[in-house]
């Protein structure tokens, strides 16, 4: 936090309060930081010798990786990249950032790729594995992502995407992704992988890096080798994560290319001289040639509702944004895309609470039907109801009160208690536990020893032969799922609703947005979009005009100086001229 908002009214005593503070011996500066519990660096902000720490390191390390010596972009790139892309030609699309992207993850070691549902990152990494895969047939690759299901839903995206490639490139892809805990190798001790024992990869990407936090940040950055290429794909108008900085918005702030890489990226793209213009920085960076904005949206068409609303959500218009919900609203225009329930009720009224236990009933159908037919215990069964249970969701902003995620659990366990009573009787749980089979559940506690981690999703089902009790059945990314005991879950909690906060990396064919009944401190823009960008086909948004307006009237400030260590840290690098 800066010491002049710590300090409100005492601008002009700064100075000499700085000044002050580090004399004592308990306060030191970037430059000197020494043993001193807390730092105050040249723009005023506080922090633990800790978090400076981190976030110093972080910013040497990308430093490093963003001046590795550039690799040219020859004639055969550029014939790769035409064939590649050739297919996807479009007239209102010139440039495409896609390609240009990939152009320069070829020619840089580190690329950051900002955008939204829709834009096309995972597709550019496809095809830029398959051209880093024609020229290294033996590159060593690794996929990953801050959560189980952002790691799943990443492998499964890769592998949609790359049908179209040739066979033996296509066979060469990762067929698996991990969480960063797992590839990092957490243990009780720590991490197995870090800078004196870096990963032995070539490629590492991570999707929805926007949720990695400042120390995570830091220990899978330190741990890639220095000649690895590593791509970072994210959003940075989604939620920060929940733990100290706001890493993926830092790196990502501005696009600029110098002109030498403009140059070449336009003869490798077959772009006209002076065409290539990126879009205007949010502010100067230190990344110049590694970031890239993803601006077009292809899931959503123009006309889509739930692209309108999220977009001007984005862009802070909330006359707009009520305007568009306003229209979805009425019955003559609506449909079914995006609906709003103007809703400030404590408990919410009566449609809504119809709502979640709608949403939630072809998974309860399909729970009934799985156990009543003695499905096989093998992965397939367990795979497909945690399929069917991903397709809707209730999104809270609040975990308490009545309209947060504790009450909603509790509504929902309860009807599904009552609904699914027979199976209860089949396979029933010891007295005064909260297992029943069909019990959504998500971890809240790492466990290691498990291979489980917070944020992951399994789903409760009866015993296999061998097997003594209920079990919950956790779907992995490539198709296998890990059986564990439920009493032996580490802390969990109902997953029928979950918070916006751990909803990101996931993704649901429909969702159900539930904002509290007042203005919150919690409720920001950042948290609307993301919510309102979980889903894939539909969005039902429960809450007052009046909250709705408030959340988009708040952006997220937080107090990150990651932007100040990037500059002094390519400072370091790079002296300036006398």
């Amino acid at each position: 936090m800066p010491l002049a908002q710590a300090l409100p009214g005492c601008e002009d005593a700064l100075p000499q309060t700085l000044q002050r503070l580090r004399a004592s011996g308990v306060v030191g500066s970037p430059q000197v930081p020494g043993a001193c519990p807390l730092i105050v660096d040249d723009e005023g902000r506080v922090y633990l010798h800790r978090d400076f720490d981190l976030e110093r390191r972080l910013a040497q390390r990308v430093v490093r990786a963003a001046r590795f010596d550039p690799q040219p972009l020859t004639s055969e790139v550029a014939a790769q990249l035409g064939a590649l892309f050739k297919a996807d030609a479009d007239a209102d699309a010139v440039p495409d950032w896609q390609q240009i992207a990939t152009a320069l993850a070829l020619r840089q070691r580190l690329l950051v790729i900002s955008g939204g549902p829709g834009t096309g990152k995972t597709t550019t990494v496809v095809k830029l594995l398959a051209c880093l895969l024609a020229q290294a047939p033996q590159a060593r690759i690794a996929l990953a992502a801050p959560t189980g299901k952002a790691a799943a839903r990443l492998v499964e995206a890769v592998n949609a995407r790359a049908t179209n490639l040739p066979a033996a490139l296509r066979e060469r892809l990762p067929q698996t992704a991990s969480t960063v805990h797992r590839l990092l190798g957490v243990t009780p001790q720590g991490f197995v992988h870090h800078a004196g024992r870096p990963l032995a990869l070539d490629v590492v990407v991570v999707d929805e890096a926007s949720m990695l936090d400042l120390a995570l940040a830091t220990q899978l950055l330190e741990a890639v080798p220095a000649a690895a290429r590593i791509v970072l794909l994210g959003d940075q108008h989604q939620l920060a994560a929940v733990e100290s900085g706001a890493v993926f918005a830092e790196l990502a702030v501005d696009p600029g290319l110098s002109e030498s890489c403009r140059v070449a990226l336009e003869a490798a793209c077959a772009l006209p001289a002076g065409s290539l213009r990126p879009p205007t920085p949010l502010q100067r960076g230190a990344l110049q040639d590694s970031v890239v904005w993803f601006e077009r949206n292809y899931r959503f068409a123009a006309s889509s509702r739930i692209g309108r609303l999220a977009a001007q959500i984005k862009g802070g218009e909330g006359d707009a944004a009520l305007a568009t919900l306003q229209e979805a609203a009425q019955p003559d225009t609506a449909d079914g895309e995006l609906l709003w329930c103007d809703d400030a009720d404590t408990p919410p009224a009566p449609r809504v609470r119809q709502a979640w236990l709608q949403g939630h009933g072809p998974y309860l159908q399909a729970v009934q039907q799985a156990v009543q037919q003695a499905l096989p215990a093998g992965p397939e069964a367990a795979a497909a109801l945690a399929h069917a249970f991903a397709r809707f969701r209730v999104l809270c902003a609040h975990r308490e009160g009545a309209r947060g995620m504790a009450a909603v659990n509790a509504a929902l366990d309860a009807h599904a208690r009552q609904r699914l009573a027979l199976l209860h009787a089949q396979h029933p749980s010891p007295p005064g536990s909260a297992f029943y089979v069909g019990r959504p559940v998500m971890v809240l506690k790492n466990q290691p020893l498990l291979q489980l981690f917070n944020g992951d999703i399994g789903i409760t089902l009866p015993p296999a032969p061998g097997e003594s009790g209920l079990v919950v059945a956790f779907a992995q990314a490539g198709g296998e799922v890990r059986r564990v005991p439920a009493q032996r879950l580490p802390e969990h909690q109902s997953a029928w609703a979950m918070t916006v906060h751990k909803a990101q990396g996931s993704e649901f064919d429909a969702v159900l947005v539930l904002l509290p009944e007042a203005r919150s401190p919690v409720l920001t823009r950042e948290l609307l979009y993301t919510a309102v960008t979980r889903a894939r086909q539909r969005v039902l948004l429960a809450g007052s005009a009046a909250v709705v307006a408030a959340a988009i009237a708040a952006p997220t400030r937080r107090h990150s100086g990651l932007g100040a260590r990037l500059r002094e840290a390519l400072a370091a690098l790079v002296p300036s001229e006398p």
